[in-house]
């Protein structure tokens, strides 16, 4: 793990992985998940995932997030975390339910996630800045219409436009 700043980055070789419970309080944090987040695992298990929310994600992408993982899909997404000591770290994180095959009910989440590109980063600041900015005007559907606005521009869905960056 290097640190430029503020800014936390890990090697791309390796994943920081997490499992939460239905309401999103974790129930699995990793060796890095615990490492790069600063707190410690007794602090992590049963606090609730946003606990790293940093204020410059839109709400708008996880509201867009709950909705796909709750629903029983996928989903990848650039997420800007924050550490117990407040620097940050950005990654690229792939979301899914975990089902139990006993019962086939929906029983927790599982998330794994690395290093993102720089040109992902590069691409998707902005865009949640802009986002973040309308959130604060017109609530999350605002923000939402930024997303969805910037999708249609580029003629993309949501997972072709955060899978084109890595």
């Amino acid at each position: 793990m290097t640190q430029k700043g503020d800014e936390l980055r890990f090697n791309e070789n390796i994943f920081i992985v997490s499992k939460t419970d239905l309401k999103g309080r974790i129930t699995y944090a990793n060796d890095l998940f615990i490492e790069i987040s600063g707190f410690k695992e007794h602090e992590l298990l049963g606090a609730p995932h946003n606990i790293l929310r940093h204020p410059d994600m839109p709400k708008a992408i996880f509201k867009l997030l709950w909705e796909r993982v709750q629903a029983g899909n996928e989903i990848f997404a650039y997420v800007k975390n924050r550490t117990k000591n407040n620097c940050y770290y950005w990654v690229h994180a792939y979301i899914t339910p975990i089902i139990d095959t006993k019962t086939n009910q929906l029983i927790g989440y599982h998330s794994v996630r690395r290093s993102p590109s720089t040109k992902g980063i590069e691409v998707i600041e902005p865009l949640y800045q802009k986002m973040l900015n309308a959130e604060k005007q017109g609530g999350i559907s605002a923000s939402n219409a930024i997303l969805k606005n910037t999708l249609s521009q580029l003629k993309v869905s949501y997972d072709a436009f955060i899978l084109s960056y890595e």
